[in-house]
């Protein structure tokens, strides 16, 4: 009962780690989270689910899977109407909460900032702590380090889906330092996720780029309250669904030659297309796995791949990968994103990932194409399914890629290089602020004082 909190018995909770994190963390002037804040709350009832729809246009309504990492990601957010926000108004987020996730993705955490454009809500997964007594920022910085983590990876509880409840968060313990030492951190951590917020601005500058340039800088779909197809292109199409037939991706598929650029489509200049294949995952393995979660923004994420075995992919070698590769997320909510290849270790593609490798063509343009709204009206158009939604290599096969001219296309490399570099630099703050935390706990505040001094990029 030494030490037991939360009141459990099973084993898991009385990990070592744990168990030293704990030890550790008591050392340096530890608060609990509830005595640092004014307020810990998640949703309500969970009956409310059942209370509003989601819509195409509305207020946000964030969930885990929205920063399942360190940063949100509003491309793919759920939106609802003013209605519902009002009804959820537990929910509701304000600039300087911290969001934790507490179900799935459980343990993630990020900080509402500033220049979000409220007013935006979240789900019953995601617990909203307002800070009193301590930095945001420097409470991120602690709940997603090491100690953080560790503190919270042995709070869920459940089998199938396991979840942690507010009181649980309430007693989390935050270690305290000097005034200064805080919010050094917390300065970094927040330059990290201004930082990232600059990634979707670049991105969005590249992608007015290329519809300025095919001359549709200015297109919106229409709505018409009715539309026919003709009985030979459904049967041309091996389509009977009425979305696929909407007038919305004619009109803009058919003014992507009117703009006088060169429109070819993805089976003339490809020299492989096909789906990944189900690995075998071995831990230890010398061959690195791509899954579908490692595509995120246009990237994949290469910190946290998973591996298998030579030996399996020289059995599977249709699922091997070259650097050059452009890699499709093809089921699931985050259908369509697409991400540039680029390792040059032994890889697989899973079998819920495409493998795109071009014959003619700049890989990374036609990667940024099938992200651009170019693509993502191609992917909407055809998916498939209902429950599950698919999008297979010969419907890939299908996209038309518009070809402008080079002088363009370096406009946008330079806005998507510099989107990348924005996400470097936000990951390395984000790092550069979790370490200082370490050391100090670990050792002595001065020496992590000492390890921030030396960041640079910092104004």
């Amino acid at each position: 009962m030494k030490g037991n909190r939360d009141l459990r018995i099973d084993s898991p909770y009385f990990s070592q780690a744990a168990i030293a994190v704990d030890e550790m963390v008591s050392q340096k002037t530890p608060h609990e989270i509830k005595d640092v804040s004014s307020d810990v709350r998640s949703f309500g009832a969970y009956a409310l689910t059942n209370e509003f729809d989601y819509q195409d246009e509305g207020i946000p309504y964030l969930r885990g899977t929205n920063f399942a990492g360190d940063f949100v990601d509003f491309a793919e957010v759920l939106r609802i109407s003013p209605e519902a926000h009002k009804l959820l108004y537990k929910s509701e987020v304000v600039p300087g909460m911290v969001l934790l996730s507490m179900s799935g993705s459980v343990g993630s955490v990020t900080v509402a900032l500033d220049s979000w454009n409220y007013p935006i809500n979240s789900n019953q997964d995601i617990a909203k702590i307002t800070p009193s007594s301590i930095d945001p920022f420097y409470l991120a910085a602690f709940l997603s380090c090491t100690f953080g983590r560790t503190q919270i990876n042995r709070l869920p509880v459940g089998s199938v889906q396991q979840h942690v409840f507010l009181w649980m968060i309430e007693r989390i313990k935050v270690p305290r330092f000097s005034f200064s030492f805080e919010s050094a951190v917390a300065r970094i951590m927040q330059k990290a996720y201004e930082s990232h917020e600059l990634v979707s601005q670049y991105f969005i500058e590249a992608e007015n780029t290329l519809l300025g340039a095919l001359g549709l800088a200015n297109w919106t779909p229409p709505e018409p309250l009715s539309y026919t197809a003709r009985s030979n292109d459904v049967i041309a199409a091996g389509r009977m669904d009425a979305q696929f037939f909407s007038s919305k991706y004619d009109e803009f598929l058919n003014d992507l030659p009117a703009s006088g650029v060169e429109v070819r489509s993805i089976r003339d200049i490809r020299a492989y297309n096909a789906r990944g294949l189900q690995p075998e995952y071995v831990a230890g393995g010398d061959v690195f796995v791509v899954n579908s979660r490692h595509i995120l923004e246009a990237r994949v994420d290469y910190d946290n791949l998973e591996r298998t075995t030579t030996k399996w992919l020289n059995i599977n070698e249709r699922a091997r990968l070259k650097s050059g590769d452009i890699l499709t997320y093809t089921t699931g909510a985050k259908i369509g994103r697409t991400a540039h290849f680029d390792l040059e270790s032994p890889a697989v593609a899973s079998n819920h990932v495409n493998i795109l490798r071009l014959r003619e063509g700049n890989p990374v343009y036609v990667a940024f194409v099938m992200n651009s709204l170019v693509g993502r009206l191609q992917t909407e158009r055809h998916m498939s399914g209902t429950a599950q939604p698919e999008l297979y290599p010969g419907d890939i096969d299908k996209f038309k890629i518009p070809f402008i001219p080079d002088e363009i296309q370096s406009l946008i490399s330079n806005s998507l290089r510099r989107s990348e570099e924005s996400k470097s630099q936000a990951r390395y703050f984000v790092e550069v602020a979790r370490n200082a935390v370490e050391i100090a706990i670990k050792g002595e505040e001065s020496n992590a004082m000492e390890s921030l001094h030396q960041v640079k990029g910092i104004d």
